[in-house]
């Protein structure tokens, strides 16, 4: 009986082991309120847990824990949010979603960009130049802040392109409901993030053909840096609300129409998960 007894409690100690696995939450992520909110809307049984300028909406969604948060603008604010809940949550997955500027003319106001890759259109290494020499946008260099321990600045190696990959996972889940969004395409590409908002056209198309950017943002690239440095699967997915290489005028609806595809990307990847 002692023996039966043993055996039962480590089988339901597995048991509960697995089942704790199989039910860390899913991170979704959203700059704004306009951004986040809407989607925090289709959690079953939410809660609000609050902590400095973030907010994590706590719920479910097929019966699978979901937390959407508000992260607030920036790659400062995005990099704290998803540390914070990567510690505090443990999640399998993360998702950065929500507007962006396009940087490809072939796209247009309500197409969707998944981010088979996301990079740091900020972090960058100017010419040298001395006093009344000028500036030159166009000789700046990329600089790798992950390259190196010393100073990226004067490390060789750190004048290249970093770009953080997309979750295959995630990335297929997302491809398999493109199909049922029906206000503009649905494509692969390059999210580009930083502390910029581009508005002179030629910059754009400098960041389109020097980095392979579709669009830009102020989040993404943060959110997938720790992501990174901790392990969990991410997936940025942005909607074009504008984009001056074609003179798309910006719509803020762009914002809601994202979330009602990424709560089907979320719907497939769950149902995958189960």
């Amino acid at each position: 009986m002692v023996l039966l007894a043993t055996m039962a409690s480590g089988c339901n100690s597995t048991a509960k082991s697995a089942a704790e696995t199989e039910q860390r939450p899913i991170i979704v992520q959203g700059p704004m309120p306009i951004e986040a909110e809407k989607f925090a809307e289709k959690l079953s049984d939410m809660e609000i847990e609050e902590s400095g300028n973030f907010i994590f909406y706590k719920g479910t969604i097929d019966d699978y824990p979901v937390i959407v948060t508000k992260t607030s603008k920036g790659m400062e604010n995005t990099a704290a949010a998803t540390a914070l809940a990567i510690e505090k949550y443990d999640p399998i997955a993360i998702i950065n979603q929500g507007t962006s500027g396009g940087h490809d003319p072939d796209l247009h106001v309500f197409d969707i960009v998944l981010g088979k890759k996301t990079v740091n259109i900020g972090s960058i290494k100017t010419e040298s130049a001395e006093e009344n020499e000028g500036m030159d946008p166009s000789l700046w260099k990329p600089m790798d802040l992950m390259a190196s321990e010393g100073s990226a600045g004067e490390d060789p190696d750190a004048e290249k392109i970093r770009y953080y990959e997309g979750d295959k996972e995630l990335l297929a889940a997302a491809n398999a409901v493109k199909d049922q969004y029906d206000q503009g395409k649905v494509v692969e590409g390059t999210i580009g993030s930083a502390d910029l908002w581009n508005n002179e056209v030629d910059r754009i198309n400098w960041f389109h053909e020097k980095y392979g950017t579709s669009v830009e943002e102020m989040e993404g690239a943060a959110a997938a840096q720790i992501s990174d440095s901790y392990g969990v699967p991410f997936l940025g997915i942005r909607i074009l609300s504008n984009n001056k290489t074609n003179d798309g005028q910006y719509n803020p609806d762009t914002a809601a129409a994202n979330q009602e595809y990424v709560h089907h990307v979320l719907k497939e990847y769950i149902s995958n998960l189960k």
